[in-house]
């Protein structure tokens, strides 16, 4: 059975939610009688919860306007979810994220009951997430906060843009953002270069909103458009190579920028560019599957003195 304590503060969470709700609707929500709620709304009070009572027919309950509370109660789910996100917000390249993380810690921490908080600090303390992959944090979070309300309000932007040779200015339509390899990123329609562009937030020297919208394509994936731009770009070699597994298994074995994959007759293409065919042989040597090399020939070199050089190692 629940504890009035509990009881009372659902009441607080669905004033908060709600806005305004009856007295019966209240009792009902929480499993009480009208006698009993009146003593929980009572309680609230006597805490210092500014609860407007309206009599009547059709009277209720309800916050005055502006007071909010942070959240009080979360389930062992929910208590979860925050320390594993707030650990993680620490190797997601935000800047100031250590100080910030330990501010939000906190405050939660300080309206949790204690067994909860004892959960939550086990979590931090016991739990390591692989981000080894940090990169570069941007100087802060101002470009990541407009250009992520940009693209949920369909609102283009005047983004001004520094690259490692000049700085460029450019009206930009943001579809969406991830976080890839270690940076964040912007994916969008450049209307500079009148195409789908992604840019790194690092480098982003202003965000100017607009008052112009824009669609977004349909089911639109930043994250797979990255991985995409990654796999094509234009390297010393062109690679084709039969793997000999189906394509659920193949995208699960084979890394997103290793290349793309396509289901054919007798398995699955990966098409891929590579700069270092004999770093790319020792990948393929890793796939738990056969592979047969299409293009180039030297990549069949490569793969046959990987061959070679482990069956030495076996022998010695």
């Amino acid at each position: 059975m629940e504890r009035p304590t509990t009881r009372v503060l659902a009441v607080l969470e669905l004033l908060q939610a709600h806005g305004r709700m009856s007295g019966s609707a209240l009792a009902a929500r929480i499993g009480v009688d009208g006698r009993t709620l009146r003593r929980y709304i009572t309680m609230l009070e006597e805490l210092g919860i500014p609860i407007t009572t309206e009599r009547g027919r059709h009277g209720g309950y309800l916050l005055v306007a502006g007071f909010k509370l942070p959240p009080m109660m979360f389930t062992d789910d929910e208590a979860l979810a925050l320390s594993v996100g707030l650990l993680a917000a620490r190797g997601l390249g935000l800047a100031d994220a250590a100080p910030a993380v330990a501010s939000a810690q906190a405050k939660l921490e300080r309206v949790m009951p204690a067994n909860l908080k004892r959960r939550v600090r086990a979590v931090d303390e016991t739990v390591s997430l692989d981000l080894s992959r940090t990169g570069v944090a941007p100087g802060d979070n101002a470009a990541l906060i407009a250009l992520s309300s940009a693209a949920q309000a369909r609102r283009r932007v005047h983004l001004h843009y520094r690259t490692q040779r000049e700085s460029t200015e450019r009206d930009f339509d943001p579809y969406g953002l991830a976080w890839r390899a270690g940076r964040w990123y912007v994916v969008g329609h450049c209307h500079l270069r009148k195409g789908l562009r992604s840019f790194r937030l690092d480098r982003v020297e202003k965000v100017v909103a607009l008052e112009t919208g824009f669609e977004r394509p349909q089911d639109f994936d930043a994250l797979g458009h990255l991985a995409f731009s990654v796999a094509t770009l234009p390297r010393t070699h062109a690679i084709e190579v039969l793997l000999r597994t189906d394509l659920a298994t193949a995208r699960h074995e084979v890394f997103s920028a290793f290349g793309l994959l396509e289901p054919a007759e007798h398995g699955v293409l990966l098409f891929a560019q590579a700069d270092d065919l004999a770093w790319f042989a020792l990948e393929l040597s890793r796939l738990p599957f056969d592979f047969v090399v299409r293009s180039p020939a030297a990549l069949r070199d490569a793969v046959r003195g990987r061959g070679e050089q482990l069956q030495r190692l076996a022998q010695a």
